[in-house]
């Protein structure tokens, strides 16, 4: 009986390890090429985001009931752990994250050389060399863009980010609405970039795809190093639409800040 289990105990022991060395074999191996996910997770201060309910105070005591957050997502640059870099083929480089959209959430890279890679880049909006390409330039992205409501026309441009809902504060107490649109405004074209390390490797392999998790804290649109009150652009009590003049560049630096890696997963 003692020798049965002996025997048995022995082969589970040589399966775990077995596939204990397959598993390092297949994190070792750099050879081909895998995928990447980026996956924007979007909250409020230390809140997770809950659209339309009340509840998201900023430091200005404003309380917003966010219905509304997209913003576009380009340019991917990916640096591996020996500082060689990965830029993302521009006309694949464009995407909307959609707060109230199943498939606003993560984006799949494709065809990324097996690696180990530490850091991302990514804009927000669009380029202006890629906005000067004309609307014959834009791919199937144009139209994607125009569908989700992230255009305002071709001549004015993308919205590069929309943010809307309803506020009160100590001065406004019945629900008044607002709406932030970043974009192209006459000289200013206020498209920026963000550039994060990670706190562990993202192992692309042939086998596994990382998933990029980021944490995005949309309170510092308006309520980051630039406080912005929307109170103070309520015009004439019909609401706070903020989609030009000194504010918007503000709030772009702003934008540039929301975002950081909460953790990678290499599964």
């Amino acid at each position: 009986m003692k020798n049965t289990l002996y025997k048995a105990l022995a082969v589970v022991a040589i399966a775990v390890a077995l596939t204990s060395c397959s598993n390092d074999d297949n994190k070792n191996d750099t050879s081909g090429s895998g995928s990447l996910v980026l996956e924007y997770d979007n909250g409020f201060g230390a809140n997770d985001l809950i659209l339309n309910t009340q509840g998201n105070t900023t430091s200005n005591n404003e309380v917003l009931k966010i219905s509304l957050v997209k913003y576009i997502v380009s340019n991917v640059v990916l640096t591996k752990a020996d500082g060689t870099t990965l830029v993302y083929p521009k006309n694949k480089s464009y995407f909307i994250a959609d707060e109230g959209a199943a498939d606003g959430h993560e984006f799949k890279l494709t065809d990324i050389p097996a690696g180990d890679y530490v850091k991302v880049k990514f804009g927000i909006g669009v380029d202006e060399d890629q906005w000067k390409l004309g609307a014959a330039g834009q791919g199937d992205f144009l139209a994607q863009a125009d569908k989700a409501g992230m255009l305002w026309s071709w001549a004015a441009g993308y919205k590069f980010l929309a943010f809307e809902g309803t506020f009160t504060s100590p001065t406004v107490t019945t629900p008044t609405p607002f709406m932030i649109h970043t974009g192209k405004t006459g000289t200013d074209y206020n498209y920026t970039e963000v550039t994060l390390d990670l706190p562990t490797k993202a192992l692309v392999r042939t086998t596994i795809t990382p998933t990029i998790h980021f944490k995005i804290d949309l309170s510092k649109i308006i309520d980051g190093a630039n406080k912005i009150k929307l109170s103070d652009n309520n015009a004439g009590g019909m609401g706070a639409m903020i989609m030009g003049g000194a504010n918007l560049p503000l709030i772009t630096q702003n934008i540039s800040t929301m975002f950081k890696v909460d953790h990678v997963h290499n599964d």
